[in-house]
């Protein structure tokens, strides 16, 4: 026993100078890294499970070098094309649509937004499942921005240790050519098939002014002169939004600079996507002078944003607005989406290691969704055999959970923690794990 503890000590030796914020971000790259290794395991597709594997060396290099991970070779750093999809969209909207009347440029603004939203939480098809559509020369092309989607905004949506970038934001009109009349026709079947579940009003939306929206929008894709694609293209917001943004200047007060008045475009508010025209990484700043010198971080921070129920235009507002919170999340769970475990762990009888990665996942969830909870009491209590925790799992990893404890003489159960991942969120997946 003495002789392990020795053994131990030597191997954790050279970790013992690091500050606490290096070692639980070495820990979460070591979640990260079992999640990449179960992708692996559990990929078929060739091209897809290979990027998994370059990853996965990635995160545990960067564990043994005690590094930050950084993607490198022939991909490139995002964003990839300019203008954005993000841009191009706006552009559109603004093109295309600023003569129409307040009410009905609305309308087209928030199917944008719609568009935007699908786009980003979109799951490409692989370039084998595509191979039979498109020429040698362009599933070339889609076979890199393939790879660069798993590597920038697919793996990081699960993986915290690498960044994680918007679709939108750091590709262009080359992959929205490309998945465009696939992810046109899906989303209108869709809908099509949620039609009885959505209000009237909605329905009318999504089938009779999406459609016609997209018809639009499509023009202007594989139109070869497009001005919404023109790096240099300048467009002013309809006279109604510009009101809407000097009443919001006077109501802030003089103090606010004119350049805050872009953080106002448009009427919105809310978080910024960090993302620079240059290329940088998220979390650079810049000075803003003019409303369409960033229209990228603009409509980014729509795609960013989710709307109260009453006003959401996305996949959720499909459901009727006197539908429970968790209607959705019901749905997913008949159509084996996600899946509900209960797990824990134990002194007395061998854990298998499915319960054992679940567990050091949903470890991993409460730290980063609860900050302020010492990250050394979640683990005591998600590990001590007393406790067990409901884990709510979706493509093979938990997403979120509540971990409780009973006390069967006396009656009733407590709580410990209850959280759902940042980014599947608002989805009613609380509310149905209570």
């Amino acid at each position: 026993m003495l002789c392990s503890l020795l053994q131990l000590s030597l191997h954790v030796s050279h970790l013992e100078s690091l500050p606490d914020a290096e070692l639980d971000r070495l820990l979460g790259v070591v979640v990260d890294v079992e999640n990449l290794f179960m992708c692996v395991h559990k990929e078929e597709d060739a091209d897809t499970k290979q990027v998994y594997f370059y990853l996965f060396k990635l995160l545990r290099k960067s564990i043994l070098q005690l590094s930050r991970p950084v993607v490198e070779g022939p991909l490139g750093n995002p964003p990839f094309e300019r203008p954005s999809i993000a841009k191009g969209v706006t552009n559109f909207v603004l093109y295309k649509f600023s003569q129409l009347p307040p009410r009905d440029w609305q309308t087209m603004y928030d199917l944008a937004k719609m568009f935007l939203h699908c786009l980003n939480h979109w799951k490409l098809e692989t370039p084998t499942a595509r191979k039979a559509l498109m020429t040698s020369d362009d599933i070339s092309a889609y076979k890199v921005n393939y790879t660069r989607w798993l590597c920038y905004c697919h793996v990081p949506a699960f993986c915290d240790s690498l960044p994680h970038y918007d679709t939108t934001v750091i590709f262009g009109r080359t992959l929205l050519k490309s998945v465009f009349q696939t992810m046109r026709k899906q989303l209108l079947s869709k809908f099509r098939a949620e039609k009885d579940k959505m209000p009237a009003e909605k329905r009318t939306l999504v089938l009779t002014h999406f459609p016609r929206f997209l018809s639009h929008l499509e023009e202007e894709i594989f139109e070869a002169n497009s001005p919404i694609w023109d790096p240099e293209f300048r467009a002013s917001p309809p006279a109604h939004v510009q009101q809407q943004q000097q009443q919001m200047l006077q109501a802030a007060g003089s103090s606010r600079s004119a350049s805050d008045s872009d953080s106002l475009s448009m009427g919105l508010g809310g978080r910024k996507r960090q993302l620079e025209d240059d290329g940088g990484a998220p979390g650079g700043k810049r000075q803003r002078h003019h409303f369409d010198d960033d229209l990228d971080a603009t409509i980014a921070e729509v795609v960013a944003v989710i709307d109260e129920q009453t006003r959401m235009l996305g996949p959720q507002a499909i459901l009727p607005e006197h539908a429970p919170r968790d209607e959705a999340a019901k749905i997913e769970e008949k159509r084996n989406l996600i899946e509900f475990h209960v797990v824990s762990n134990s002194l007395t009888e061998k854990v298998p290691k499915q319960t054992m990665l679940w567990l050091i996942s949903l470890q991993n969830v409460f730290s980063h969704q609860l900050p302020r909870m010492p990250k050394e009491y979640i683990t005591r209590l998600v590990f001590d055999p007393k406790h067990k925790t409901l884990a709510l799992i979706k493509e093979g990893r938990p997403i979120g959970g509540i971990c409780f404890r009973m006390f069967a003489s006396q009656g009733f159960t407590e709580i410990v923690f209850c959280a759902v991942t940042s980014n599947e969120q608002v989805k009613g997946y609380g509310t149905h794990l209570m």
